[in-house]
């Protein structure tokens, strides 16, 4: 008996386009999603259980154009598909029908629909989350900057606090100011259950940096210090060098 499998009648990522080739006009769009999945390598550098995809197309029906996040995670899928092969965009029937868990969307001068369209395709797809950043356009739009929405019964309930907990994906999203690349200014970080901000891998090395260097100066005091001993017992007619 032939067995049917309805997968081999679907396309797949290599036949699918991997973006909507819409350029983004606003340089936030690929840095902030850039700076969180920079997190989040090194958060959970252990697993492999989760992607985080950066403007890449998300495929959720064969016969419809994909949707594109400035950024999405989705967790319970391969971290890689294969030993070297990293995925061209995010195709729900290749995933085991995983809808991202997280949707960010970074708002830029031209009107992206993050508010109206995009906001009834995420909820109708099934995104438990869905992050609105508008930092410079909020007035224009007549929203805040930093909004979180979280699917309630098919709708979007906008959820409260900076940052906000989000227990089905076990981190916190807000917002801060900090340095990233060299510019300080605010931007989207993770956050543990205690609102504490999670590491960024610059952070994390200006850490070693400044630990390296208190151990040098520990050690250049301890130095200091048996030079003034050795010192001492040489005026007291001892040799240090004997004892």
């Amino acid at each position: 008996m032939v067995q049917y499998n309805p997968l081999q009648y679907l396309p797949s990522a290599e036949e699918l386009p991997d973006s909507d080739d819409t350029p983004v006009d606003n340089e936030l769009q690929i840095l902030i999603p850039i700076l969180l999945r920079a997190i989040l390598a090194l958060l959970w550098a252990d697993r492999m259980d989760w992607f985080f995809g950066v403007n890449m197309g998300v495929y959720y029906e064969p016969d419809k154009a994909a949707i594109v996040p400035d950024g999405f995670l989705s967790l319970g899928v391969e971290r890689y598909k294969a030993r070297g092969k990293l995925r061209l965009s995010y195709v729900l029937w290749q995933e085991h029908n995983i809808v991202p868990q997280w949707v960010l969307e970074v708002v830029s001068k031209t009107p992206g629909n993050e508010y109206d369209e995009k906001m009834t395709k995420y909820a109708q797809i099934g995104v438990l989350y869905y992050v609105i950043y508008n930092p410079d356009y909020s007035r224009r739009d007549k929203h805040d900057p930093f909004e979180v929405y979280r699917l309630v019964n098919g709708v979007y309930v906008r959820q409260t606090g900076n940052p906000v907990w989000m227990p089905e994906i076990g981190l916190g999203i807000g917002c801060e100011v900090g340095t990233h690349e060299g510019c300080t200014r605010e931007w989207l970080y993770w956050y543990d259950q205690l609102s504490r901000r999670l590491l960024a891998p610059a952070n994390v090395i200006e850490q070693e940096r400044q630990r390296a260097e208190l151990a040098q100066q520990q050690l250049e005091q301890e130095r200091q210090r048996a030079e003034r001993l050795a010192e001492r017992l040489r005026q007291m007619g001892v040799d240090p060098d004997t004892l």
